[in-house]
């Protein structure tokens, strides 16, 4: 069956897939909206515009089949998709497994990750309505590194919150930053309210995304000529970044293959969600079976242990309530080296597909990742990072399954970005000294304890 997206003569996407209108479309209940943390009423544009470009805003909330990619951010992208998708067989070889192993490469990217197809239009529409800075949070730095060099490419200016473990764990990404003009400061700082009170609390904090997030939140909130940009989690993140399965979805189809299973790692969603949702689509209307996996780590499993319900996206609770899979806005993760997934929530619209069964979801130790990580670059030449070694992780599962039981399935996973800036995390791997973190059971509960009552 040939492919219903749209792509151009240079095999590029025109358009952004929204998989709502085909959830809606299959006679399945659309996500719950977003709350006012202080109303409890649905959200209408005007709350977010202090923090959004109206664009940006219109994409958060539609139920439209798809979005045209404006041609300026098509340029950009030109620069490094369409992104290969690649047969793993040297792979396929050494795991001993029948199946058909096929890997989205999103690390040809400027900045080595997946992160640039969304950080692109995020500075494109904000250029678009006169914002002239950006604030944001990074976890392992792939975000902040994309977002500054969206900036960098429109002229504008970019504060970043980092979260302090990966701070100091990955140095490189933070040159990364600078050389596209950004400024990282380690968080929690001392520049923010939000900061100051996590540190009066705890001054030894290794920090987390979601106090990043109150940072530059709070930053952008009190000044008229910054907004705030967010590189997962949010619905217009995930559209943007489903140019990944669109694209892998020609591709495959030329192979003459098509998925029995798809497989992306999970931190707020949007590397997964590039690459799944467009499958998902292919389930919906085209009666496709393929098993859809969302990979996250033990250390901090908010599809396989969190609950789902109305939470805050940050800790300090500047942002609006909405409903996801959560471990508690206060929950601080393991310092693991998968720092993009160090996340206490999931998209909420991952978390709606999880709970119509359209997903299902994995967790595995970080030392199980790594040694899947190896074999692939032992393999295949391309050392992947840290988040994506939990996708590899759940590969090296179902073709074990394949192997014992001899059927040749087909697996499609996304290798969202390489590891060549997480060369410290491998170093300990090797030497024998990273630590895997168990599910922090008695830290979950206290936070789930916090968890909004209404």
């Amino acid at each position: 069956m040939a492919t219903k997206y749209l792509l151009s003569e240079d095999r590029l996407p025109t358009s952004w897939y929204n998989v709502v209108a085909d959830i809606v479309g299959a006679g399945l209940p659309g996500p719950p909206p977003p709350l006012h943390p202080g109303t409890l009423q649905p959200l209408g544009p005007a709350d977010l515009a202090p923090l959004f470009p109206m664009a940006l805003i219109m994409q958060e909330v539609s139920a439209e089949p798809s979005i045209e990619i404006p041609e300026e951010v098509r340029e950009i992208y030109k620069l490094w998709r369409p992104t290969p998708l690649m047969r793993a067989r040297r792979w396929e070889k050494a795991l001993g497994t029948p199946a058909k192993i096929y890997y989205k490469y999103e690390g040809v990217s400027p900045a080595g990750s997946h992160k640039p197809n969304t950080s692109v239009p995020q500075a494109y529409y904000n250029k678009m309505e006169g914002i002239t800075k950006l604030t944001t949070e990074t976890g392992a730095g792939q975000w902040g590194s994309s977002l500054a060099m969206a900036t960098c490419m429109f002229g504008m200016e970019l504060l970043i919150y980092m979260v302090k473990v990966s701070y100091y764990q990955k140095p490189y990404r933070r040159s990364m930053m600078h050389i596209w003009g950004g400024e990282v400061i380690p968080s929690p700082s001392d520049t923010t309210e939000a900061g100051r009170a996590i540190l009066a609390a705890d001054p030894d904090t290794t920090g987390s995304l979601g106090i990043a997030i109150s940072e530059a939140v709070e930053v952008a909130a009190k000044n008229d000529d910054t907004h705030y940009s967010l590189g997962s989690v949010l619905n217009h993140v995930l559209l943007h970044q489903t140019v990944i399965g669109q694209e892998a979805l020609a591709q495959i189809e030329a192979s003459g293959d098509y998925p029995d299973i798809v497989i992306g790692c999970a931190g707020g969603g949007s590397n997964f969600a590039g690459l799944a949702f467009p499958f998902i689509g292919q389930n919906l209307k085209a009666g496709k079976k393929t098993r859809i996996i969302a990979v996250e780590p033990a250390a901090c499993p908010t599809l396989t242990k969190g609950v789902y319900a109305y939470d805050f996206g940050d800790t300090a609770k500047l942002t609006p309530l909405v409903k996801m899979h959560t471990l508690g806005h206060d929950f601080i993760p393991a310092g693991i080296h998968a720092g993009g997934l160090r996340y206490h929530g999931m998209s909420p619209l991952v978390s709606h597909a999880k709970e119509l069964n359209l997903i299902e979801a994995e967790a595995y130790m970080q030392n199980d990742c790594f040694k899947a990580a190896i074999t692939f670059a032992q393999s295949e030449g391309i050392i992947p990072a840290p988040e994506s070694s939990h996708a590899l992780a759940s590969v090296v599962n179902a073709a074990e399954q394949c192997k014992q039981s001899g059927d040749a399935k087909t697996i499609v996973f996304n290798l969202s970005g390489h590891g060549h800036f997480d060369m410290a995390a491998y170093d300990n791997y090797l030497s024998g000294n990273l630590e895997d973190y168990a599910y922090p059971e008695e830290k979950i509960k206290a936070s789930m304890a916090n968890l909004p009552k209404f």
